[in-house]
């Protein structure tokens, strides 16, 4: 996959779609409005992950429609975080902004982030105000949070989102990562750039429900987790150490009160819970550490981390990339 060397815009945005397709005409008209108030030096990259609603068709459509429109269809859908870093493969701005399809994410509030970026920031945040979700979604995203605060040994603040603007310089790096398992926004925090954060509005979703429910978020959550921190791996240990601490107090102590005190040791019950107890943590730890051999096998494999099908308005050619 050879990234295109046209020249390039001062702004490229990136949207990931799917589910979407009935608001992507809705999402380029205010995107149009706000960019122009910047620049007319743009353009606009929309990923297609696959979406079963026609958006390839509606994305096709604007791109003829306008050659700063460019599209990126996937061959299966791979995940948001794969198709943000399909668009950042393809970006060619001087500023990216990367932000959701669903219209929750403002384009309105560009203006505001890009104004924040040129005060000397290579990476700008947007942080939702007075979020639109779904009691369940929010619940879920907290618990995503806490979750990963804990393993990773940060705070992650639940109301940071995708919607971000980064510097070119930004978008070098993010392409030199090429793991499998993806956080955006953990990712580029990661490289320890100058950082803004800027309060955005946050919108219902204009069409659709999000396809992130509360296990999903949980799955990604223990993908994130993996493949940012080994305290699972740590805490098994230290786990592990635990018990045989306290299997041998309590054998010195049977043994003790066996010969002071003439108490023989009974309970064929509490041997076998003890026995099921140990075997089930044995195999919860073997788990443990099967899973990051998993992970470590599927990032040995080295493969692409997303096929494209079809694209317009960008040039896609074979490489080693």
């Amino acid at each position: 996959m050879a990234v295109s060397q046209s020249p390039g815009s001062h702004i490229s945005v990136v949207t990931p779609v799917y589910g979407c397709a009935d608001c992507l005409q809705l999402l380029y008209n205010r995107l149009i409005k706000s960019l122009t108030m910047i620049t007319d030096d743009f353009d606009i990259i929309m990923v297609n992950d696959a979406s079963p609603d026609g958006a390839w068709e509606c994305i096709q459509e604007l791109s003829n429609q306008d050659s700063r429109v460019r599209g990126i269809n996937f061959s299966r859908n791979f995940g948001q975080h794969h198709a943000i870093i399909a668009g950042l493969d393809y970006a060619e701005g001087d500023w990216v902004v990367v932000m959701d399809c669903d219209l929750q994410d403002q384009p309105e509030e560009i203006q505001k982030m890009y104004a924040k970026a040129q005060e000397g920031y290579e990476i700008v945040f947007g942080i939702r105000q007075n979020r639109q979700d779904s009691f369940l979604k929010v619940l879920g995203s907290n618990a995503f949070a806490l979750v990963l605060s804990y393993f990773i040994g940060q705070k992650v603040d639940n109301s940071v989102c995708n919607f971000t603007v980064i510097s070119r310089k930004v978008v070098k790096e993010v392409r030199k990562l090429r793991e499998q398992n993806r956080a955006y926004s953990l990712m580029i925090n990661w490289f320890g750039f100058s950082t803004a954060r800027v309060n955005v509005a946050h919108s219902n979703r204009a069409v659709g429900k999000t396809s992130y429910s509360f296990r999903k978020l949980m799955h990604l959550a223990f993908d994130v987790i993996v493949s940012h921190s080994s305290k699972p791996l740590r805490l098994s240990v230290a786990f592990g150490f635990l018990m045989a601490f306290a299997s041998l107090v309590y054998g010195t102590f049977l043994v003790g009160r066996y010969f002071i005190m003439g108490v023989s040791v009974e309970g064929w019950t509490s041997v076998m819970v003890s026995i099921y107890l140990l075997g089930g943590l044995t195999f919860a730890n073997l788990g443990i550490l099967g899973i990051y051999i998993g992970k470590t096998f599927n990032e040995g494999k080295k493969r692409p981390l997303y096929t494209i099908e079809s694209s317009i308005n960008i040039p896609v050619e074979d490489s080693d990339k």
